[in-house]
């Protein structure tokens, strides 16, 4: 069987090598073997013509849950992993809160088989932190990274007391770990739903005050001032926080941080008349903290762009605001999301030379700077690297329907937009693993 495959006349866009030309590629037995011109001995098996398409490393999602084992009924590892090819995702990172949660290395394991036997995304777990998420005895995080998990998180849950986070940072640090962190106060703002301001007032909604986001951030520094450890700021939310990170950085503390794509472009207005595809975790805040989040992606201060795909059913979902399960689907819109904060990002240039196209500045944020976050060699197409490479249009225009989408959440704030940029193929390893049929 000849596993040579080329990808030809595509404009090939790979951020972590400096690439953004129109040149081919060439791929053997699953690796990449060149761009530019065939190596010796190449003889394609398979082609695929990408004139006047972009050919990118598959993209890196540092947090989509596919809710198994225990939610099933919300969606299935075969249903989730068929949106990761079609949302050209081949690398994503999956939060510990499922049913049972992921504290035993069993359980890793087991997710880690059941996703390797349908041969698309490479899932990669990370651990819970505390068992059972209880935020009390430490897991066995040496066990847990033995099973497969790269790194360590509490998902949604908070750890009340300071002491435990401490003593699993102290640990990390022992041994090299990375936490994930959801900054967010246990106490202020808990039981809230909607970003504290006038418009929660005005629709008599619970808020969530920013500073539950900005003292959790306190502690956290102050945290890793003490212990050294590396900590991974999950789903930024506001300007004041961001304010907090950019200077953490500057005193040289070991963070990084992401946002969720939605809150690259949603706002608390997007409420709208109380509609629960807007419900989600942490709170969609002003236009301000919105504005704040895309200045943070156009300087660094935010590492990477990640979907926080949280599949939730009809049954928790179509409800009264307050009582509507929050999360939205992702992995399919990840890609067009991150063109559109591209092309807003070109007008905000203002015609200021770049040493990237901000297309290249986006699906940076997408693949090599969220690798680099979950400490994977993916996400880059250096000759020998993991030939996962998704093929996209980036002018190809298609509408946010819950009929195109083929993950079983079909909930999203921006059911009915229409976005641009479509996956016109997705290769795993080599392998061809999703082509869209024309």
């Amino acid at each position: 069987m000849n596993n040579h495959l080329h990808i030809k006349n595509g404009r090939l866009i790979d951020p972590a090598n400096g690439i953004d030309a129109v040149t081919d590629l060439f791929i053997i037995d699953g690796k990449v073997a060149s761009t530019g011109s065939a190596p010796a001995g190449f003889n394609a098996g398979n082609s695929i013509d990408a004139t006047g398409l972009v050919v990118a490393p598959g993209l890196v999602d540092l947090s989509a849950r596919l809710r198994e084992p225990g939610y099933e009924y919300k969606a299935t590892l075969k249903s989730e992993m068929q949106a990761a090819m079609q949302g050209g995702v081949t690398s994503l990172i999956c939060p510990p809160d499922t049913d049972p949660v992921l504290d035993e290395p069993g359980l890793v394991e087991m997710l880690k088989y059941r996703a390797g036997k349908l041969q698309q995304a490479h899932v990669h777990p990370l651990g819970a932190l505390t068992m059972g998420l209880k935020g009390k005895a430490l897991t066995e995080m040496m066990e847990l990274t033995e099973a497969g998990c790269i790194g360590f998180s509490q998902a949604e849950e908070v750890i009340e007391d300071t002491t435990v986070l401490l003593r699993a940072l102290q640990y990390a640090k022992t041994f090299g770990f990375t936490v994930w962190v959801r900054p967010q106060d246990a106490h202020i703002g808990r039981g809230g739903i909607a970003h504290s301001g006038p418009l929660a007032s005005r629709l008599g909604l619970a808020g969530v005050p920013v500073m539950s986001e900005t003292i959790a951030l306190h502690t956290v520094f102050e945290l890793v001032r003490a212990t050294g450890a590396r900590v991974h700021l999950c789903r930024m939310s506001s300007a004041a926080g961001l304010e907090l990170v950019k200077a953490a950085k500057k005193e040289g503390l070991p963070v990084t941080c992401d946002v969720a794509v939605h809150h690259v472009h949603m706002t608390d207005a997007d409420i709208g008349f109380f509609d629960s595809n807007a419900r989600v975790t942490p709170p969609f805040r002003s236009q301000r903290d919105r504005d704040a989040i895309r200045a943070a992606l156009y300087d660094g201060t935010i590492d990477a762009i990640c979907s926080d795909h949280t599949p939730v059913d009809d049954d928790e979902k179509l409800l009264p605001f307050g009582e509507a399960s929050p999360g939205a689907t992702g992995l399919e819109l990840l890609l067009s999301l991150a063109i559109k904060w591209a092309d807003d990002y070109a007008g905000m240039q203002h015609g200021a030379a770049g040493s990237s196209s901000p297309l290249s500045r986006a699906i940076a944020k997408i693949t090599t700077d969220a690798a680099r976050i979950a400490g994977l060699t993916v996400g880059q197409l250096a000759p020998g690297a993991a030939a996962d490479v998704v093929v996209f249009d980036p002018a190809a225009r298609w509408t946010v329907e819950a009929s195109a989408l083929a993950s079983q959440g079909k909930h999203t704030p921006f059911l009915g937009y229409e976005l641009a940029g479509q996956v016109k193929a997705t290769i795993v390893g080599g392998r061809i693993a999703f082509q869209r049929q024309v």
